[in-house]
């Protein structure tokens, strides 16, 4: 029956015309490979290491790097560990629970520092079928639930929001609508820096539903919120390949500098936080192969669909939850960290800016 589902998928490829492009999923379904389901699996252990240079004699500078802040029913983080010539040098926890190192520089030589950290990922997934007596605190999910300064809850976002939850008449009913919402209308726009700044009123209206994994996902948390449901996004980076032969759904070498990944979680009574990516499900129709994917029923896409509504890979580490940080000896609120953050002087250096914040971060496997 297994041997029959695969051909099948083969076989309606082929008459899509999507051979050619399919590449190593192909060439993975012809040798006999499972369909992406992300099943229970074993705890697996990484680390992590962030080497951080900037420019020598431009001034006084500070770096601040997100370190895996959850211990979690899928990831475990252990220790952090550092060297370099920092003045001064801390781990900081945020009234979100987020943690990153903050690391001072005052001297004359040029500002390094290298950051290794431990943690254990394994599978995330869910039974709809059972359920079970779960709980929270009362105060994570308010925060689940309220506004922030990229997901306001009013004007377009409600406004959307209500129209795609019409007539829904369970929480579960409504998560599952949004989700679909995003993957039937967005789109990722692979010219958007970065994983894109997550603001849910532009990918509404100027970004045109277009963006990357923090607009989409983070419009899913936006539209959930605002259908009063909570929700958050969880902020990481992949670090191992996909288990399923996605070359979009995991880290692809041990350097995962522009491997991070912001991914989503809703609350649901008698489930809990559940795992949710619709934005990956968008990045495999755009990126996965050659041609850009339109049909969610692709049978290369449909089945991403369907697993990542409740269940993701362990092969992405979670850094934080956290929105609308305020960084000790930094001015301002930043939206949320998922990427090293630095200054030189009183300027902020652009993380995205390869030539003037140099970094590298690499995984590897224990």
């Amino acid at each position: 029956m297994i041997a029959s589902s695969r051909r099948h998928i083969l076989k309606l490829a082929l008459l899509a015309g999507a051979t050619p492009m399919l590449g190593g999923f192909a060439r993975r379904a012809l040798a006999g490979d499972r369909p992406y389901a992300p099943a229970t699996s074993d705890w697996r252990q990484f680390q992590t290491r962030t080497v951080i240079d900037l420019p020598q004699g431009q001034g006084p500078a500070q770096v601040w790097l997100p370190v895996p802040s959850l211990t979690t029913d899928y990831q475990r983080s252990l220790d952090d560990n550092w060297t370099g010539n920092a003045t001064a040098a801390r781990l900081v926890t945020d009234p979100s629970g987020a943690k990153f190192l903050h690391a001072t520089f005052e001297g004359g030589g040029a500002p390094h520092l290298e950051l290794v950290s431990r943690f254990e990922t394994r599978n995330r997934t869910i039974d709809w079928s059972r359920s079970s007596d779960v709980s929270e605190d009362p105060e994570v999910l308010r925060a689940a639930l309220k506004a922030s300064t990229q997901k306001p809850l009013d004007g377009i976002v409600a406004q959307t929001a209500q129209k795609i939850t019409a007539g829904a008449t369970t929480d579960v009913d409504k998560v599952r609508a949004i989700y679909a919402w995003i993957v039937s209308n967005c789109y990722r726009n692979m010219d958007t820096p970065g994983c894109g700044p997550g603001n849910n009123v532009a990918t509404l209206t100027t970004a045109g539903l277009g963006g990357k994994c923090a607009d989409l996902n983070g419009l899913f948390v936006g539209l959930a919120r605002a259908s009063g449901v909570p929700a958050r996004d969880v902020f990481g980076v992949r670090v191992a390949p996909s288990a399923f032969g996605y070359k979009q759904l995991g880290a692809n070498s041990d350097k995962i500098t522009g491997a991070q990944h912001c991914r989503a979680e809703v609350w649901l009574s008698g489930h809990g936080w559940v795992a949710m990516d619709p934005a990956d499900v968008l990045k495999v129709m755009r990126a996965e192969t050659e041609t850009w994917i339109k049909d969610p029923k692709d049978p290369l896409v449909a089945q991403v669909d369907t697993a990542l509504f409740g269940n993701w890979e362990g092969n992405w580490v979670a850094y934080n939850t956290a929105e609308d940080l305020r960084l000790p000896g930094r001015d301002g609120i930043l939206p949320f960290m998922m990427y090293p953050q630095a200054t030189i002087g009183d300027k902020v250096v652009d993380e995205l800016d390869a030539k003037s914040f140099v970094y590298e971060i690499t995984a590897v496997e224990a």
